[in-house]
Order: C-alpha cells, then sequence, then structure tokens
C-alpha cells in the first residue's frame, strides 16, 4: 500500500503549474487593464452627457475640462465647478487628449471648430472616447 507521492510525480505536477501559470499570470494582467480602462471610460462618457445635459436644463453654456497632468475631468457651469472626477487616481489609467476641454450650448451642441478625443491608457490596453462637434459621444 503506498501513502506518499514519489518525486517524478511531483516534478511533473510542479512543471505542469509552472507552465499554466506562465500562460495565466500576462493575460490576467491584460485583463485587469481593460477592467480600469474600461471603467475610466465609462465615468467620461457620464461626465461629457452630464454636462450636455446640464447645459440643456440650466439654458446656459457648461463646459468641460480635461487636465492631464492631474489625471482629472472637470465640469462647470457658469464659473461654478459643478463636477470634480479625479479619473487617474479613481481608475489608476493615464489621460491625452486633443484638445484641453470643450463647451455645450444650451441647445446641447458642442462648441469649438473640431471633434474632441481622450485617450483612457493604462499599461499595453487603450481606448479612446470621442466627442463630435454635435456633442454626440462614441469610443
Amino acid at each position: 500500500m503506498r501513502h506518499a507521492f514519489t518525486l517524478i510525480e511531483l516534478t511533473v505536477t510542479l512543471c505542469i503549474l509552472s507552465i499554466l501559470s506562465a500562460i495565466a499570470i500576462p493575460r490576467a494582467g491584460r485583463f485587469l487593464d481593460s477592467i480600469h480602462v474600461h471603467g475610466a471610460v465609462i465615468e467620461i462618457e457620464s461626465l461629457f452627457s452630464t454636462a450636455r445635459h446640464l447645459a440643456i436644463a440650466r439654458g446656459a453654456q457648461t463646459t468641460v475640462e480635461i487636465d492631464t497632468a492631474a489625471r482629472a475631468i472637470y465640469v462647470s457651469a457658469g464659473g461654478a465647478r459643478l463636477r470634480n472626477a479625479k479619473i487617474g487616481a479613481d481608475h489608476d489609467v493615464r489621460l491625452s487628449a486633443t484638445r484641453s476641454g470643450m463647451s455645450y450650448s444650451a441647445t446641447g451642441m458642442g462648441y469649438g471648430a473640431a471633434n474632441l478625443s481622450v485617450v483612457v491608457r493604462r499599461n499595453s490596453f487603450a481606448d479612446t472616447v470621442f466627442v463630435s462637434r454635435l456633442g454626440r459621444l462614441r469610443h
């Protein structure tokens, strides 16, 4: 009657576990990066939608400022800051944008001559939020 494992059985088991770990750990890292980036993109889309709806509801211009150095986005109307979102700190991502901000008119249309793109990046995973001149969002 045998009550223990042989050295060969333990070695084979450890080799199989190390091979599976070498495959699974990098994929898990990329999966975590995608979760963080996706969460940040959803929050950015929410901020832009909130700014647009506030502009329509208040009947006044609303501004969205993107501070890439502080990794934050601010929504303000009439000189008062209504929302502060520290996207970088909350989701551990980096931000880059084609412009430092945009404004919405009282009709919900975006001011400015060009579209706005906000790139959210963590390690090798990235996603982009596009805001059209009309104020519409897509990613």
